[in-house]
């Protein structure tokens, strides 16, 4: 099974400085964001959410408040007939040692525990992040960075991403 693992916020829904999160319990879906779905999907792409939250450990949001957006989240996608497989998140502070904080790899060893058919050579990982990309590399997983904090030249939504890999898929 191939897998499309997608960093949250910043790539699907638009990010806030932390302590802006407070109270937020609707995602605002970034442009593009829905089409790139629907998109990764049709080329057999199965979703996967993955998402560092410290904010939760931070204590400025709690796990409710976290579970309520990300629920509203699921309800949007599947307006749009979008069904993401799993979400995975870590709740870590930064400053607590986790192997579940992104860039360590412990949510896609824990998506790979839960669903063993997942194939990491054939699957992809889309982010706005450093440590996005920097996952993608201990993983092994082909990476694609879209228009956010960290690469503000590269792509504009997740519609653009599945374009390119449209493009490559054609030319195979």
């Amino acid at each position: 099974m191939k897998i499309a693992f997608l960093d949250r916020d910043g790539t699907i829904n638009r990010d806030y400085p932390d302590e802006n999160w407070k109270n937020r319990i609707e995602p605002e879906i970034l442009q593009g964001a829905i089409e790139g779905l629907k998109g990764l999907m049709n080329l057999g792409f199965k979703i996967i959410i993955i998402t560092n939250q410290h904010i939760i450990n931070d204590n400025i949001i709690s796990l409710a408040d976290y579970q309520i957006f990300t629920n509203n989240l699921k309800s949007r996608l599947n307006e749009y007939e979008i069904g993401e497989l799993d979400i995975f998140y870590c709740p870590h502070s930064e400053t607590e040692k986790c192997n579940c904080r992104k860039p360590n790899e412990g949510m896609i060893k824990s998506a790979i525990l839960k669903y063993p058919e997942i194939e990491l050579d054939k699957s992809i990982l889309i982010g706005d992040s450093k440590c996005d990309e920097d996952l993608s590399k201990r993983a092994g997983i082909k990476f694609y960075g879209i228009n956010g904090h960290y690469f503000s030249d590269n792509y504009a939504s997740i519609e653009e991403v599945y374009k390119e890999i449209n493009e490559q898929m054609e030319e195979l």
